[in-house]
């Protein structure tokens, strides 16, 4: 089986969403979700990775992504008064395994949520190394 059906079937079993755009790869979890009064607020883990044949390296990054949307008051910073509907997007790619550890507690202090990105990591490393393929971990998803 060829490294990236095997990936395919491992994303599979996750509920993730799994796409791919000009031979990158990507997947994306919900991994915790929060309502506050008249708001949502979302936690999402995203992994981004391309395979690369001809020289046998997987490359892999992976963030941990906020986002929010809801109802917000105007008049604030100069805005119209009243009321609108606000959405909002917190970015944070994880450098480094204590990085994404460090994000995931403090955002498990906002969120009520078990997840594992070591997990998932280790994983798609496994995966690379049984199928003969380095495994590159990068900080961000820029030359991939």
């Amino acid at each position: 089986m060829e490294l990236i059906d095997q990936i395919k079937k491992y994303v599979e079993s996750l509920p993730a969403e799994f796409k791919e755009n000009r031979g990158v790869y990507e997947f994306k979890q919900v991994v915790a979700e929060r309502k506050v009064l008249l708001s949502k607020q979302r936690l999402e883990y995203s992994a981004k990775f391309r395979i690369d044949d001809s020289q046998k390296v997987l490359r892999f990054t992976e963030m941990l992504r906020e986002s929010g949307s809801g109802l917000s008051t105007g008049g604030v910073g100069g805005g119209s008064p009243g009321f609108g509907f606000k959405v909002t997007v917190t970015k944070g790619w994880a450098g480094k395994d204590e990085t994404i550890i460090q994000q995931s507690n403090l955002l498990g202090k906002k969120y009520d949520y078990k997840f594992d990105s070591k997990k998932i990591r280790s994983k798609f490393e496994d995966m690379a190394k049984s199928a003969g393929y380095e495994f590159k971990y990068q900080l961000t998803a820029k030359g991939l």
